[in-house]
């Protein structure tokens, strides 16, 4: 298991929900839940680089959006772009894994303590991120290799209006 922060993104239209772990790997807990930057101006992404930057992150772990049957969504493109900016922008690893359910287990993980969708939605997106991040420790520490697939930058001009 390799020592290191990791930081997890959970790419939403509107909300970016972005979690870390501890140093050591175990653990993942909520940072905070980043506005989409609607213009595609970048400031999200400088938010989450900010944040691990504070942490001295080893690596970002984006969550990609597959249907239940392994094909691609519409939300799947969206997130890899956006992986690939923070990429260019971030000065360490990507790596994209798969996060199916993770935003159906945060809301059932919400609605068991008592908080309703409406009141939820702040944290809902943190909660996925600590989900996918847990995962992706959860992986590598079984299987011995590092979760995911590391993403190429690309231009972090692309897709900005």
């Amino acid at each position: 298991m390799r020592t290191g922060v990791r930081i997890g993104v959970d790419v939403g239209k509107a909300r970016i929900g972005v979690a870390r772990t501890d140093l050591h790997g175990m653990l993942a807990t909520p940072v905070e839940t980043v506005p989409r930057s609607p213009e595609g101006d970048g400031s999200d992404i400088r938010r989450i680089r900010e944040i691990a930057d504070e942490v001295d992150a080893l690596e970002f772990v984006v969550g990609l959006p597959l249907a239940m049957s392994g094909n691609e969504t519409a939300s799947t493109q969206d997130a890899r772009d956006f992986a690939g900016r923070l990429a260019a922008l971030a000065a360490r690893p990507v790596r994209l894994v798969d996060e199916r359910l993770t935003t159906v287990s945060a809301q059932s993980a919400l609605h068991k303590s008592g908080r309703n969708t409406r009141s939820s939605r702040p944290v809902i997106d943190q909660v996925a991120a600590v989900i996918l991040v847990q995962h992706a420790l959860d992986t590598e520490r079984t299987s011995g290799k590092a979760p995911g697939t590391v993403i190429e930058p690309i231009d972090p001009n692309q897709g900005i209006r």
